[in-house]
């Protein structure tokens, strides 16, 4: 729990930092070899503004600007903080709710008895609903993984997914439109899977992003506290500049 408050106080204050602003709350899921840092209450006056005048990609982009900027000093801090060794960062936001999340890859093989579902989910058939939204939206990933963090996350970690064509699109600079077609696509895709009945917990938000020269994605599934639900612990912080 010490670690979790120190990582989410830390993210907090760098974001305040780069962005003028901090998010209302935080709530970060430590299960090696995965953090997930999830925002709320997460947006600037000026991107307000922006997004009054339909700039949400301008938006979007210069979020994406400034991760990549935060990203050597987070893997920094969080070696420091928690021995905390990223591999890998990725990010993504849903402007219209304010919120985001940050996934953090720790360089460690994973132990999938530390991945547990609990017995009375079935886990085959989430990620059947899965492989059916992949043929839906694109093609079914040579691997796929997924990953209950806690109760009211789960990851998915998917690679070897892209077409033939998606690949000529990336070897020819159109990474940014790319990012953004498959993120409109596979969100409506997968709002409109059936994976509810499998969890018996409704899913509050998606988050995806993407690795696309290593041909690797993540999906998180942020659950609403529902049946079997555990309080979770969310770290407060006051709201800044609004």
């Amino acid at each position: 729990m010490k670690l979790q408050k120190e990582v989410g106080s830390y993210i907090s204050s760098l974001m305040r930092t780069y962005f003028g602003k901090g998010p209302t709350s935080v709530h970060v899921t430590i299960n090696r070899p995965f953090i997930t840092i999830h925002f709320r209450g997460f947006i600037t006056p000026m991107e307000k503004f922006l997004l009054k005048q339909n700039e949400e990609r301008r938006v979007l982009e210069t979020r994406d600007m400034l991760m990549d900027n935060m990203k050597a000093e987070v893997v920094q801090e969080l070696k420091e903080i928690g021995k905390l060794e990223l591999k890998e960062i990725y990010s993504d936001w849903n402007l219209d709710k304010k919120t985001g999340v940050v996934i953090g890859v720790i360089d460690e093989e994973v132990d999938r008895q530390t991945f547990e579902w609990p017995d009375d989910l079935s886990e085959k058939n989430f990620q059947e609903q899965l492989i059916k939204a992949n043929i839906l939206s694109e093609k079914a990933p040579d691997e796929q993984e997924t990953y209950w963090l806690d109760n009211r996350t789960i990851l998915v970690r998917r690679a070897k997914f892209l077409l033939p064509i998606e690949k000529e699109l990336i070897k020819n600079g159109h990474i940014e439109e790319l990012k953004r077609a498959k993120w409109q696509l596979e969100q409506k895709v997968l709002s409109e899977m059936e994976f509810e009945p499998f969890l018996k917990r409704t899913i509050a938000e998606t988050f995806l992003d993407w690795d696309f020269e290593e041909d690797l994605g993540y999906i998180v599934f942020i659950l609403k506290p529902g049946y079997a639900y555990v309080e979770d612990i969310e770290y407060q912080q006051e709201e800044q500049n609004s």
